[in-house]
């Protein structure tokens, strides 16, 4: 049985959590959230808590996704109530971003502006032109447009210019020695 399963999910106040059929919707004051529960977890609904089980002890496929689900569960609680957030750092002379309605510009060192459309459910916003900040309630998306911003110019190892996650390092290799 999974260690992380087994814990209890706690609801905090103006949280409501309901169950239709296979799908959890959790809503909350910073918005709603569903998900389909797969075959061999169920979700029981207690009061201000919320228990995960694996529906038998000898489905293989049941034990194994019920860390994974309670752990979903408790990622839709958290974002319908505070929400998540990832910072981006732009590094590099000249390189810069900003958001014109849903489209975040980014000037990365290529002839033409890189434009990035937000998708629905996230909000990025720039702050002094080289810090990003992807915020939104579904943990999964707002790690995934993260990884898209970052995709469009990785820190490359000799400068280090490029677009990296706030506080990650970039290990830079030695660049050519002159003569010998």
């Amino acid at each position: 049985m999974s260690r992380i399963g087994k814990k209890p999910i706690e609801i905090p106040e103006g949280i409501k959590i309901r169950k239709d059929g296979s799908l959890i919707i959790v809503e909350g004051p910073k918005g709603i959230l569903s998900r389909e529960i797969p075959e061999g977890v169920e979700v029981i609904l207690e009061g201000n808590m919320a228990l995960v089980n694996a529906t038998s002890s000898d489905d293989r496929r049941g034990r194994s996704l019920h860390g994974l689900v309670r752990t979903l569960v408790a990622n839709m609680v958290a974002g319908v109530s505070k929400g998540f957030e990832k910072s981006l750092e732009i590094v590099g002379v000249g390189y810069r971003g900003e958001v014109k309605g849903d489209t975040l510009v980014l000037l990365i060192g290529y002839s033409d502006p890189v434009k990035y459309k937000i998708p629905e459910g996230t909000k990025v916003k720039v702050d002094k032109q080289v810090n990003l900040v992807v915020s939104g309630i579904d943990k999964e998306l707002v790690g995934r447009v993260a990884a898209e911003i970052r995709d469009l110019k990785k820190p490359e190892p000799y400068k280090g210019k490029g677009i990296r996650y706030a506080g990650e390092y970039v290990r830079k290799k030695v660049g050519k020695s002159a003569g010998t």
